[in-house]
């Protein structure tokens, strides 16, 4: 049966806020929660990012749920320290921490001033990085010299299971290329189900472990007003892949999707006043083939989201 999880999103809401609304998707009947690692937001209307690893502790110990994250190693987070951060929560909270590594976007590598690679030289960067890390987390003696450098790194604190080590992947030309060294994949839901179309890639390609899904959705009352936050927070998120991964500043962002329109983010985003449409829509991502599905409400009312697909929705996804 497919898992249903809550998504924290750093880059719209502050640290406090998003554990006051995660305690809350617990008590509610959320079965786990991840969240994303930024740098900046995409916007500065959205207009946080705090630091993901530091919350995620806090979030372990304020609720009993498995927690997951999405990270990209390899300029702004070394692999070593990476690491070493996966390898202390996975110590303290056994078994409840996943980590899903991605190739990374420049509005978040961009601060360490190095330059930007082509996305092949990424692709090979982040293989490299999955491998050093699997090693640290096997308690080896690491020293690499490739596109990342390590030398004579060694993890002295180890959990007894090291965490699994998924991919982040859009495309399938991607997924294809993660599925020899990932423990799971995560996607994120695209127009036209092309979501499933990266997951079938990935298990052609003889891709194991779960599949995972960052469904995004707007849920108000007034469906005029699920359209607008829609519209108004997720708008740059919604730029194609080729564009959104090179641009590394919010205002960029902000300037390249000045012309999209709220219907231009419908597909990318599941708008509906009416929870049950919610619920035939998410359940239907599970019957896809993804093992779990993680909400991320993009509107304002984190808590009261929470509150309302407890109650209304995720029983009728466990039915």
């Amino acid at each position: 049966m497919t898992e249903y999880g809550f998504h924290a999103s750093h880059e719209q809401f502050t640290p406090r806020d998003l554990l006051e609304a995660l305690r809350g998707a617990e008590a509610a009947g959320f079965s786990s929660g991840m969240c994303s690692d930024h740098f900046e937001p995409w916007s500065s209307r959205q207009g946080q990012s705090g630091h993901a690893w530091s919350w995620l502790g806090s979030a372990l110990e304020a609720t009993a749920l498995p927690m997951g994250v999405v990270s990209a190693p390899g300029q702004r987070h070394h692999p070593a320290m990476l690491a070493q951060s996966a390898a202390t929560l996975s110590q303290m909270y056994p078994g409840r921490l996943w980590v899903a590594l991605g190739s990374g976007q420049a509005l978040n590598e961009h601060i360490t001033g190095d330059g930007w690679p082509p996305k092949d030289v990424r692709t090979r960067r982040l293989a490299e990085c999955a491998e050093i890390m699997r090693a640290l987390l096997a308690g080896e003696t690491v020293t690499h010299d490739g596109l990342v450098r390590v030398q004579q790194a060694k993890l002295w604190t180890l959990p007894d299971r090291p965490p699994p080590l998924y991919a982040a992947a859009v495309t399938p030309r991607t997924a294809t290329k993660v599925a020899a060294w990932a423990d799971g994949l995560i996607t994120v839901n695209q127009p036209d189900d092309a979501h499933r179309d990266t997951l079938r890639a990935y298990r052609e390609a003889g891709g194991r472990g779960p599949a995972v899904l960052q469904a995004h959705l707007s849920y108000d009352r007034d469906r005029d007003a699920a359209l607008a936050a829609a519209h108004d927070q997720w708008r740059e998120v919604v730029l194609g892949s080729d564009v959104g991964w090179e641009i590394s500043r919010p205002e960029h962002f902000e300037q390249a999707a000045r012309f999209l329109t709220p219907s231009d983010v419908e597909p990318s985003v599941h708008v509906s006043a009416d929870l049950k449409e919610h619920a035939a829509w998410l359940s239907a991502q599970g019957e896809s083939g993804f093992d779990r599905v993680m909400i991320h409400q993009v509107g304002p009312d984190q808590v009261g989201f929470v509150e309302t697909f407890g109650e209304h929705v995720l029983p009728e996804l466990m039915l």
